[in-house]
């Protein structure tokens, strides 16, 4: 069976980085150790996931590093997560709200300005 390894968010700075997604999103941290000149290979678990989010821009590849990455979180409440990820000082360009096609989501920036959708499962928020 297929299943997703790891995503790659691309970042300029990875101890920014590994510092947001670690003390501010609660991510684990499974694996931090060098990975060419300069750079190192960090991967962090979500909680509850079995797929890692990997902070690593491939040289030749800074122009993916912020904006709109296709790559969307979940959680059971997303207003519980959007004011308690407030709290700990994460930036949301949308508040939680329940959109068009029936889920709850808000999106969210890191420091370099990736950005993020947060939702629950549509079946979680049916009514």
């Amino acid at each position: 069976m297929i299943r997703v390894r790891f995503v790659s968010i691309p970042v300029s700075d990875q101890d920014r980085a590994l510092g947001f997604y670690r003390d501010k999103l609660g991510f684990e941290v499974v694996t931090d150790q060098a990975f060419g000149p300069g750079q190192r290979w960090i991967e962090l678990k979500p909680p509850g996931s079995d797929t890692l989010v990997v902070l690593f821009t491939p040289p030749g590849m800074e122009d993916r590093i912020g904006g709109f990455q296709n790559v969307a979180f979940t959680c059971d409440d997303v207003e519980a997560a959007y004011r308690e990820l407030s709290a700990r000082g994460v930036e949301f360009v949308q508040p939680a709200k329940r959109s068009s096609w029936g889920g709850v989501e808000a999106i969210f920036k890191d420091p370099d300005g990736n950005t993020f959708v947060l939702a629950a499962p549509v079946n979680e928020h049916r009514g």
